[in-house]
């Protein structure tokens, strides 16, 4: 038998960060700016706390999990391993709706940007270009795209506390150093819950980078160790940029109001900095969306891969590792295309799309924990704490931003699932055979599982 090609083993702790990063390039705070600030009614700093919480109870379930199944498939294999295969059909059918709008989004975004700059080229030659690009990296190899990463989440990272310090030296020349110091962004006699959580159902998209890391597991260096770490430095660190800039936003321009929602960053930037920050703030925007779908299309590669591997999709087509590149070629080739999407939707229909997929698979990661923990006779204390309470908190959180997506998302992510259920009728034949299923890595029962976090 002709053995298979597998993935290469080469990511480290700060690769597989960047990657995460990348993913949720921290210059997304201003692709989706206006839409965010429309969403949260100017209240974003408090939008950016609330999804901060509810990311952390759902990371930690990220990082419980990892550390138990470190294979990748994120959601898909955890739900696949600790719930029924079945569901982790449906989860990884989900989940997709993420993983194939996050490029579409980068690519939206960068159509938008440049076009606003170079009006004479048409926003789909940007996005045909930009597609064709990413394709062409990720197909070199994941070592590629983690390095590529690196450089530009680092300029994002400097550019957004440069900007800061703009705001912050506007509110030191103007009303001194005591205005620096407020609670107002984040309690406020304006502000309501559901205003809030309505805002953080969209914001929530800025912290989804997590969730890939767990695709790159049969990538890692001791993934076991590696990713759940990861998880929670990627976390912190969107959480200071984008509090922190969220907040030096409201304080300094309180009254804030913007033209065109899809392009609100620009005249941001441009009343803060002028046009030599606007100017600086385009090649940096540029660089982080070109990032962002660097890892986007890399990831969703990888989701594509592991369902191809199982079987659950044609496995002569999405199973199949390039020999001499070891990256999933085919799959590659297939996000781009679909990716061709951005050319005729909105940003904001595609972050919600995202939004939907990622909220959903974030609910079955953490029920994922909570039923490990109650097939795990030899749970202590303290691992009631971190495998129960802390994902059923989790769940619920997520489920709440769940219910605050509009009517259209909902129906179209019902949609979607509904016809994944129609595909899974039809491999099961009508649930009297199990789904396809190949399995390459041994995985710890929860009785072996050592106890995570």
């Amino acid at each position: 038998m002709k053995k298979q090609t597998e993935l290469k083993r080469t990511l480290t702790l700060w690769q597989v960060i960047f990657l995460g990063l990348a993913w949720n390039t921290p210059m997304i705070y201003f692709s989706v700016f206006g839409v965010a600030y429309e969403g949260s009614n100017g209240f974003l700093t408090a939008s950016y706390m609330t999804a901060v919480l509810a990311v952390l109870f759902t990371g930690a379930s990220y990082a419980i999990m990892a550390k138990k199944i470190p294979i990748s498939g994120s959601a898909y294999t955890f739900a696949k391993k600790a719930i029924h295969p079945n569901v982790g059909f449906l989860v990884g059918w989900v989940l997709l709706l993420n993983y194939l709008f996050a490029p579409i989004i980068a690519c939206i975004t960068f159509g938008i940007f440049l076009h606003a700059e170079i009006p004479s080229v048409p926003t789909y030659v940007w996005i045909i270009g930009l597609i064709v690009l990413l394709a062409a990296i990720a197909i070199k190899g994941v070592n590629s795209s983690a390095n590529i990463s690196r450089l530009f989440v680092i300029m994002q990272i400097i550019f957004m506390i440069v900007f800061c310090a703009y705001l912050a030296y506007g509110l030191l020349h103007s009303d001194g150093a005591g205005s620096l110091v407020t609670l107002e962004p984040f309690v406020n006699v304006d502000m309501s819950l559901p205003v809030v959580l309505a805002g953080a159902s969209i914001v929530v998209f800025s912290f989804l980078g997590f969730d890939t890391m767990t695709t790159l597991s049969e990538e890692t260096i001791q993934p076991k160790k590696t990713i759940p770490k990861a998880i929670f430095i990627m976390i912190g660190i969107i959480a200071f940029l984008h509090v922190g800039t969220s907040y030096f936003i409201q304080t300094a321009l309180p009254n804030l109001t913007f033209a065109d929602p899809d392009s609100a960053a620009l005249e941001l930037v441009g009343v803060v900095g002028g046009s030599f920050l606007r100017s600086i703030f385009i090649t940096v925007l540029i660089a982080a969306i070109f990032t962002q779908g660097l890892a986007s299309v890399t990831s969703v590669s990888r989701l594509l891969y592991v369902m191809g591997r199982d079987s659950i999709l044609p496995k002569k087509w999405f199973g199949f590792v390039h020999p001499v590149s070891k990256t999933p070629v085919i799959n590659i080739v297939i996000a781009s295309i679909i990716s061709l999407l951005a050319i005729f939707i909105s940003i904001d229909d595609a972050i919600r799309f995202v939004n939907f997929g990622a909220l959903s698979a974030f609910f079955f990661v953490n029920v994922c924990v909570i039923t490990l923990f109650f097939k795990n006779k030899k749970s202590t204390m303290n691992g009631m704490v971190t495998n129960m309470i802390f994902p059923f908190i989790g769940a619920a959180f997520i489920a709440w931003l769940l219910a605050l997506l509009d009517f259209p998302t909902i129906i179209g992510g019902l949609s979607w699932v509904a016809v994944g259920g129609v595909y899974l009728i039809y491999l099961t034949n009508f649930f009297t055979k199990p789904l396809p299923d190949t399995e390459f890595v041994k995985v710890e029962s929860p009785d072996q599982a050592k106890e995570a976090i």
